[in-house]
C-alpha cells in the first residue's frame, strides 16, 4: 500500500510540474490559435440554424404577436451574444475552468432546487425559471456542471477510480441528487441525458465496468417504475407505439412531424414554402424544427445537416484526443458526447424511433438561453484546442 501511495504521489508531482511548465510557456509564448476546422463548423450550423428558425417561425410569430420576424430576431440577438461569448471563453485557461468547475456544479443545482419553488409551468412541467426578459432552464447548466465537475474530482481521484469509494460513490450521489431534483418538475428528458453523460464521464475517469452493470439494472428498474407507474409516461409510450390511437389528441404532433418529413420527399418542398408550419405542427421552430428542415430541404438538405454535425463531433473528438493534460481530454471529450446526443436524441423522437420528449437541436432549436450555454460549451472546447498549438511547439 505504501509502494502504491508513493507511486501516486509522483504521478500527481508529475503532472503538477507539466501543468507548471505549460503554464510558464504560455506566458512566455501566448496560447496558441484556436481550431479553426472547429470553430467553422459551429458557425455553419449556427447559420444555417438561424436560416430555419426564420423560415420555421413567421407563421407562429405573424399570428401571436404581428412580427414575422419576432422569434428570428430574438434568436439572432442570442446567437451574436453566444459567439461572444464563446469566443471569450475560448480565451480562458483550462485551469480557471478547472477551479470553477465545482462552485458551476453547487450553483447550478441550487437554482434546480429553486425551479419547484419559483420555477414558471408549461405543457403541465415546472422547469423554467423567469428573468423577466427571457426564460431559462438550470437543466441545461447542470449538464455542463456535471461534466466540469466530474472531470475535475476523476483528475483528482486519479489512482483511486478502480474503488467504489471514489470511482462511485461521490458520482453516483450527485447524480442521484441531481436526478431527484429533475424528477420533482419532473424532466425525464434532462434526466436521461445528465445519467448518461455522468456515465461516460466516469468511464472516461477510469471507473470499473462492472460498477456500470450494477447501475445499469438500477436505472433500468427505476425507468421501469417510471414507465408503468407514472401516467404521462405510461401515455407517451402508448403514442409513441400508435400515434394515431388518438390523432386528434396526445398523437397529434408527431403525425405532423411525419406528415412534415413525409412530404419533403428527397429535395424537398423548398425553402420557405413548408405547409406544417402555418400551426398545424406544435414546437415548429423548437423541438420539432428538424421536421421543418426535412420538408423544405428533404432527405439530400437534411443528411447534408446531419452530415455537418457528424464533422462537428468528430472534430470535437479529435481535439480531446490531442489535448494538453487529461483534464481537458475529459471535457473535451464529455461535451462533445453531450452533443452527439442531444441531435441523436432530437432527430430520433422527431422521426419518432423512440417516444417523445423535450429535447432541443443544439444550434437550430429556438432558446435564448439554451443558445448561449451551448456555445458557451463549445468556447470550452477551443479553448481547449488553443493548447494543442502549444503542445506541439514544445
Amino acid at each position: 500500500m505504501a509502494q502504491y501511495e508513493d507511486f501516486y504521489e509522483k504521478v500527481v508531482a508529475e503532472e503538477a510540474r507539466e501543468r507548471a511548465e505549460d503554464e510558464s510557456r504560455e506566458r512566455q509564448e501566448g496560447r496558441g490559435s484556436m481550431d479553426m476546422p472547429f470553430l467553422l463548423l459551429t458557425l455553419l450550423l449556427l447559420g444555417i440554424g438561424l436560416i430555419m428558425v426564420l423560415s420555421a417561425s413567421f407563421a407562429r410569430a405573424y399570428f401571436e404577436t404581428g412580427d414575422p420576424t419576432r422569434i428570428f430576431v430574438r434568436q439572432a440577438l442570442f446567437s451574436v451574444a453566444g459567439v461572444s461569448i464563446m469566443l471569450l471563453l475560448s480565451r480562458f485557461s483550462i485551469d480557471f475552468i478547472r477551479r470553477m468547475s465545482l462552485p458551476i456544479l453547487l450553483g447550478s443545482l441550487l437554482l434546480l432546487a429553486a425551479v419547484p419553488v419559483i420555477g414558471t409551468e408549461s405543457g403541465g412541467a415546472k422547469r423554467w425559471i423567469d428573468l423577466g426578459f427571457t426564460t431559462f432552464q438550470p437543466s441545461e447548466i447542470v449538464k455542463l456542471a456535471i461534466i466540469l465537475s466530474f472531470a475535475a474530482l476523476a483528475c483528482n481521484y486519479k489512482g483511486k477510480m478502480k474503488t467504489f469509494k471514489y470511482g462511485v460513490l461521490p458520482f453516483a450521489a450527485i447524480l442521484g441528487l441531481t436526478v431527484f431534483l429533475l424528477m420533482l418538475e419532473p424532466h425525464i428528458s434532462a434526466a436521461i441525458i445528465i445519467i448518461a453523460i455522468g456515465a461516460v464521464m466516469m468511464f472516461l475517469g477510469g471507473t470499473k465496468l462492472q460498477w456500470f452493470a450494477l447501475g445499469g439494472i438500477i436505472v433500468a428498474a427505476a425507468g421501469f417504475v417510471v414507465l408503468t407507474k407514472f401516467d404521462y409516461a405510461v401515455a407517451r409510450i402508448t403514442i409513441w407505439r400508435d400515434p394515431f390511437s388518438d390523432p386528434q389528441g396526445d398523437g397529434f404532433q408527431i403525425i405532423q412531424s411525419l406528415y412534415a418529413i413525409g412530404s419533403g420527399g428527397l429535395l424537398g418542398v423548398g425553402l420557405g414554402q413548408s405547409r406544417q408550419k402555418y400551426l398545424y405542427l406544435p414546437e415548429e421552430h423548437n423541438d420539432y424544427i428538424f421536421s421543418i428542415v426535412c420538408e423544405e430541404l428533404g432527405y439530400i438538405g437534411a443528411m447534408l445537416i446531419l452530415i455537418l454535425f457528424a464533422m462537428l463531433i468528430i472534430r470535437g473528438y479529435w481535439i480531446a484526443m490531442h489535448a494538453k493534460d487529461r483534464y481537458s481530454t475529459m471535457i473535451t471529450a464529455g461535451i462533445t458526447s453531450l452533443l452527439f446526443l442531444q441531435v441523436f436524441l432530437n432527430v430520433a423522437v422527431v422521426t419518432n424511433l423512440i417516444p417523445c420528449t423535450g429535447i432541443s437541436l443544439p444550434l437550430f432549436s429556438y432558446g435564448g438561453t439554451a443558445l448561449l450555454i451551448q456555445l458557451a460549451e463549445l468556447g470550452i472546447i477551443l479553448s481547449v484546442s488553443r493548447d494543442i498549438r502549444i503542445k506541439k511547439a514544445g
